[in-house]
């Protein structure tokens, strides 16, 4: 089947739109993309479903470059004491933080996580997300690992949604090992990376490289071990403090180094030359009433790309908005509207190894799209909290058409 949507602002790779564009997909496929005034003529006249969209915008599908769906419970609780002036660190030392999202999930059947996650990869495809990143890390052992894996890859085939999957083993110490990190990782590195290697269930290892998680020396070590096994690595790095993780990540070839708070222009100049996403996380920001903002200007200046995510999980950023992210990483980080329309399309998918394949409306990338009912742009970061009518389409099928 062969569909033209004609008469449309296109968004582009460079983050801005241009209008009078036509856009041609036969079956999961852009076949052709460009001026509607060169439109060939033979997609013109072949028989085919033709939309007017009447100047409206059709944005490539939304990329979530970074989320930990999968889990049980919730930290409402945490919520409360960072109110009365806990910090996350004094949280995470006291037992909570990670580690109480972990007792519930390792509780939980691979049925309820299923159950209980479900909801918040609905919500997130609601907004026009067609790619999504979901992450393991809330069981810190093997069994719970590979069940969340399964889960997040369940979460994919159910809501039609391209999902890559990240083994998070290590982000934070289990009670098994307390005291004990060294032995953790050893066992990491020997045991459950190969059989989570094995499984196939997983796309990317990430390392929570901080002073309450794993030192870099440690990260280091798991990163060898998972190039070993031919998966890709990405880091949680220079969140509350700059350890120079970003500096190993670019290193050893990261697809992305995320939250960045407390980068450096070294870290910067790193991520530049090893062609590194600088993947941004605004929701954990606000939630944790953070104050040093990302180098976004140094980034800028050394062209690093730039990607936004919701970062969405129990403790840090309770949300499964990407437009509010958008909203956010405007006012709080100060991207302009280009930076941030290529931080969910273009550039997130460099994040996941994918820009051959989604984030960008081009002949012979998937037809992940959404029309939105809107002419600028701009209004996509200018509304928070509020809903924007448009259709989405995933592999040249409409999942919702408004």
């Amino acid at each position: 089947m062969r569909t033209v949507l004609a008469n449309a602002r296109l968004l582009l790779s460079t983050g801005i739109s241009k209008e009078h564009q036509t856009i041609v997909i036969e079956d999961e496929t852009i076949i052709w993309c460009g001026n509607e005034s060169d439109l060939p003529a033979e997609y013109q006249t072949q028989p085919g479903y033709i939309e007017n969209c009447n100047g409206q915008l059709i944005t490539p599908g939304f990329i979530d470059c970074h989320t930990h769906l999968v889990y049980a419970g919730d930290r409402a609780c945490e919520f409360r004491l960072r109110l009365e002036g806990a910090s996350y660190t004094e949280i995470a030392r006291a037992g909570g933080g990670i580690l109480s999202t972990v007792k519930q999930t390792r509780a939980a059947s691979e049925a309820q996580l299923l159950e209980y996650s479900l909801p918040r990869l609905q919500a997130l495809q609601a907004e026009g997300v067609t790619t999504v990143e979901i992450k393991s890390g809330y069981g810190l052992d093997l069994e719970t690992e590979l069940k969340m894996l399964r889960v997040a890859r369940k979460l994919g085939e159910l809501c039609g949604v391209r999902v890559k999957t990240t083994f998070l083993g290590a982000h934070a110490l289990p009670v098994e090992f307390a005291n004990n990190r060294e032995a953790y990782v050893d066992h990491l590195c020997r045991e459950m990376l190969p059989a989570i290697a094995e499984s196939g269930l997983a796309d990317f290892v990430d390392v929570f490289c901080e002073n309450i998680a794993f030192t870099l020396a440690q990260t280091e070590r798991i990163f060898t071990i998972a190039q070993h096994f031919k998966l890709p690595v990405k880091c949680h790095a220079e969140q509350l403090s700059n350890m120079g993780a970003s500096r190993l990540a670019a290193k050893k070839q990261a697809l992305s180094c995320d939250h960045l708070e407390y980068l450096d222009e070294q870290g910067v100049l790193a991520l530049a030359e090893s062609k590194t996403i600088a993947v941004l996380l605004p929701g954990a920001y606000y939630f944790l009433n953070e104050t040093h903002c990302p180098p976004v200007e140094l980034l800028r200046q050394h062209k690093v790309r730039i990607a936004i995510a919701t970062d969405s999980n129990p403790g840090t950023s309770p949300t499964t908005s990407l437009l509010l992210m958008m909203s956010m990483a405007c006012r709080y980080f100060g991207l302009t509207i280009a930076e941030a329309m290529q931080a969910v399309t273009c550039h997130a998918a460099a994040a996941l190894g994918l820009s051959e394949v989604t984030g960008t409306l081009a002949a012979g990338m998937a037809a992940d799209l959404i029309h939105w009912k809107i002419t600028d742009d701009a209004a996509l970061c200018y509304h928070f909290g509020c809903p924007i009518e448009h259709s989405t389409m995933q592999a040249g099928r409409w999942l919702s058409k408004q």
